[in-house]
Parts: C-alpha cells; structure tokens; sequence
C-alpha cells in the first residue's frame, strides 16, 4: 500500500483560489443586498453562518471521499473535488427571493425594516431548503435530464449568466470604479489563470491579484492623501465589527411557505444546472485521473444545501468546475479541508466583516471575472458546434435580465415617466426578463430540437412555453415577477401591458408550437444543420 500524500505544497495554491472565490461570492451577496435597504450586520450574521454551514459539510465530505478514492486505487495523488457556493444562483437568490420579499415585507410589515428583512431571510430559507431536497432526489436521475435536454437549453442562461451577472455587474459596480486597483488585479487573474503564466515561487494567481491589488489600494490611498489628489476612494472603518452569528432561525412556515413556493420556479433551474454541473465536473475529474462516484458527489452538494437552508443559510453549494486546474497546481486533499477550517472559523467566529471591510472590493472582485468568463468558454466547449446558435439565442433573456437591473439601479426601483417610447421599451425588458432562466432553457432547447430535426420535441418546448407562460412563471408583465392564475395578473396589470398580459404571451407560444408541428409533414429539402458547417 502506498502512503497518500494528503498534503503537498501545491495544497496552498488551491486553499487560496478556492477561498477566496467563496469569500468573493458571499461578499458579492452582502453589497448586492446592502444597495437595496439589507443592513450588512443583518446580512452577516443571519445569512451567512448557515451559508457556511453548507461549505463546510461538503468541504468535509470531498475531503473524506479524495481518502476513501485514495486507498481504494492505492494511489498517493489523489485531488480532493472542490466544492463552493454557486455563484450563478447567488445571483438568482438576492434578486428573484431575498429582494422581492424584502420589498413584500416592507408593505406588509407597514415599513419595519427589520422585520421585513427577518421576513426575506426566512423566506431564503425555506427556498434553499426546498432546493435542497429537489437536489437530493434528482441527484440520482441528473444523467437522464442530460439525456433528454440538449446542453444549449441547460448551458445557455448559465452562459449568459457569467458573462453579464458575474463577471460584467462586479466590473461595472466595483472593480473598474477603481481602475488603478481594479484592473491591475483583473490582469494578474487574466494573465495567470487564463493566460497560464506562472509567477515566482509558484504562487497562485488568486492570491497574487489579491495581495498585488489590496497594496496597489492602500499605496494609493497613501500616495493621494499625500499628494492631496484623490486616486483611490477614501476608505474608513467601521467603529464596530462584531456580529454575532445566527443559526438554525425560527421559521413562521405558516407565513413564509407560499411566498417560498412561488419564488421556487425561478431558482430550480440553476439547482438543476448544479446537478448537471456536478456531473460534468465528476467526468473531468475522471479524465484527471481521479474517478469519483457521480452519485456520491450530486448527494452531497444536495444534502450540504439542505443543512444549510435549516440553518439559515440561502445560497446553494456545488462542484467547482477546475478539478483538473487544482490537481494541476499540485492539491491533494489538505485544500478542501483547510478551506471547511477558515470558512468555518470566518463564519461561525464573526470574521467576516473584519475580512470585509478590510478587503478593497476591486481587489476581492476580480476572481468573478475570471469564473464568468471561464464558466462562459467551458458552456460553448460543452455544448456542438451545431447547436452554437441554440446557445446563443438562449442567451438573450439573461442579457434582458441584465438590462433590466441596470433600469432598476437608475430609476432607484421607480418607474419611467410615461412619455415618449421609454415606459413600453421597459416593459418589454421586464416581460423578457421575468422568469429569464426557464425562459433560456425553453429557448435553447427548443432551436437544438429544430436544428436536429426533431420537430416534434421542439414544439413540445414551446407548448410547454405556452402553459408557463399563462402562469407567469415566464413573461411575467408583473414587476414582482408574481406567479398568479391570469386573472388575478390581469387585475394587476401595468397600463403599458396591455398585449402583453399572459393571453398574448400564451398565444405565441402556442403559435410558434403550432407552426413547428406543421413544418414536421411537409417534406424537407435541406439536411438539419448543414447551415453551420462552416462553423466546424
């Protein structure tokens, strides 16, 4: 038998991109949050020690997997699956659940904000803990989803997703409002992790762009004041940093169980593309060397974000795509496990707003960049060459749900003033953003089906858009994204909806369903595809 080598130097490079990808990620959830009313103590305290929880269990559990894999092939090399929180769905979470019922518990609560934000928390909650359970259950069948739906309809809103929610919102809100910080760090993730540069003493690109920007910062704060000309923000502490951690909260389920079920919809797709995810991931991990059992891997990021919904927690865990980058970079399995240690110890101790506050975000950021970049080429790596402008099309109502947070964040949550094109305009970004990710999916699955040939399964998609569609669960005309019998949405409905309501949106999908059917027995001249031949 030989001894495994669980811990080699290479352990260090993969402790600090894999924390620091998890810190960016729960910081990104406090500031997206702090812009719409959510207290940062509020956020660190209540939301984030659950959230850790489930890191920490699924840290742990991979890290016991890379020893079991270990001494059951008798090899000393063996790489332990990184495992993190989401990052897509965090998107997701503090956009379609935390902020909507926030704002719901604003009028309900008639203006208390902390009940109104104890309200969003719960509500979180139960949405992580229902994900959870879907997650657990649908681990075992996650080959079939990839059998049956093509990867452009799963891939295609989690490509758009990178690329516009991760990589470009951090970009434009944080990383480039410092531009000497920011794209300094954004080169040396750019430069190291894409551009696989090596620099001196093997030290890992997250850590070198972290520290190389935190210096930059705080030099040029020094240099500025000196200088009495401003080149980076002015920067103060907080006379208080405590918090006090809370776990496993007292859900009013009574209250909280409906508005939960109706913000389900829009977070089960990302659930579903983590399971899909965790495949892929488990496969690469195979070609790596490492074959860990797909079964194993999908149950446990189900069961680690089920404890951390009872705990409180709100963003979803999953495999890490880059088993092979860490198995590259020299880790055994000591990354995973003293990555559980610090995100345990930050959560449950009260770290986090020390790391926080002290962290410049345009330095912290720019490893978002880097993951919805490199989320982005591994979707179009993923899917045929064929199906590209499947996933190209899919794409599109994650860039109105883009478009449609930038509206937000310049109308402060208001509405347009009724005159000229811009109130109709706005409306229609709202209906193309409202439920984006099943929208993406049904899109892009739908062309794939049509690019194959298979005519009939492509108009299945679009009657199955004609029923979502009549629900709100897609196209919702409703700023809230309410899903209602179209009755009840018609009584809601905003003066510039008028052939937008859930009827015409039904319609024409059922046309489209309709059209596609008919094309199914008419004879067909051309061959399926050949369009994109000058593609390969």
């Amino acid at each position: 038998m030989q001894r495994y080598g669980w811990a080699k130097w290479g352990d260090v490079n993969g402790f600090f991109s894999l924390v620091i990808d998890n810190v960016a990620v729960m910081m990104l959830l406090a500031l997206i949050l702090q812009g719409f009313g959510f207290s940062q103590d509020f956020v660190l305290s209540h939301m984030i020690p659950g959230t850790v929880l489930g890191v920490v269990i699924g840290d742990l559990v991979y890290t016991w997997l890379a020893f079991r894999l270990a001494r059951q092939t008798n090899r000393p090399d063996v790489t332990a699956m990184p495992l993190g929180i989401d990052t897509p769905s965090t998107f997701a979470v503090a956009f379609l659940v935390l902020v909507p019922s926030f704002q719901d518990g604003l009028k309900l609560f008639h203006g208390n904000k902390e009940q109104a934000m104890l309200y969003s928390w719960h509500i979180g909650a139960v949405v992580l803990v229902l994900v959870g359970v879907f997650k657990t259950l649908f681990a075992p069948v996650g080959n079939l989803v990839r059998r049956f739906v093509p990867r452009a309809g799963l891939l295609g809103s989690l490509a758009a997703i990178a690329i516009c929610l991760i990589a470009f919102l951090p970009m434009s809100n944080h990383i480039l409002t410092v531009p000497i910080v920011g794209l300094l760090a954004v080169t040396v993730i750019l430069a190291t992790l894409i551009a696989d540069r090596s620099l001196p003493f093997n030290l890992p690109g997250t850590l070198a762009a972290l520290a190389i920007g935190v210096a930059a910062y705080y030099l040029c704060q020094n240099i500025g004041g000196l200088l009495d000309f401003p080149l980076v923000p002015s920067h103060e502490m907080p006379e208080s940093l405590h918090v006090a951690p809370t776990l496993f909260p007292s859900i009013d389920w009574q209250m909280v169980w409906k508005p939960a079920l109706e913000k389900l919809p829009a977070i089960l797709p990302f659930a579903l593309a983590t399971i899909v995810g965790g495949i892929d991931c488990t496969e690469s991990a195979a070609a790596a060397g490492d074959e860990y059992d797909t079964r194993t891997i999908l149950l446990t990021e189900g069961l680690a974000s089920l404890a951390a919904g009872l705990s409180g927690g709100v963003l979803q865990n999953t495999p890490y795509i880059g088993h092979p980058a860490y198995k590259a970079m020299g880790s055994r399995a000591a990354y995973t496990l003293a990555t559980a240690a610090f995100v345990g110890a930050a959560g449950f101790l009260g770290w986090f707003p020390y790391i926080f506050n002290l962290l410049p975000h345009a330095a912290m950021f720019p490893i978002l960049v880097f993951v919805g970049v490199e989320i982005t080429a591994q979707s179009f790596k993923a899917t045929p060459v064929k199906h590209f402008p499947a996933l190209a099309l899919a794409m599109l109502p994650a860039i109105a749900a883009l478009g449609n947070i930038l509206v937000k964040e310049a109308l402060g949550g208001g509405e347009p003033q009724p005159h000229g094109e811009g109130p109709g305009h706005i409306q229609t970004l709202r209906c193309l953003s409202n439920g984006f990710i099943v929208t993406s999916l049904i899109w892009g699955a739908a062309l794939a089906a049509l690019i194959d040939g298979r005519l009939r399964v492509s108009s299945c998609y679009f009657a199955v858009g004609a029923v979502f569609a009549l629900f709100g669960i897609i196209h919702s005309p409703l700023k809230d994204e309410r899903i209602a019998w179209p009755a009840n949405i018609l009584a809601q409905l905003p003066e510039t909806a008028k052939i937008q309501t859930p009827y015409h949106w039904a319609a024409a999908y059922a046309l489209c369903a309709l059209f596609i059917l008919c094309l199914d027995f008419l004879p067909n001249k051309a061959t399926p595809g050949t369009h994109n031949d000058n593609l390969k």
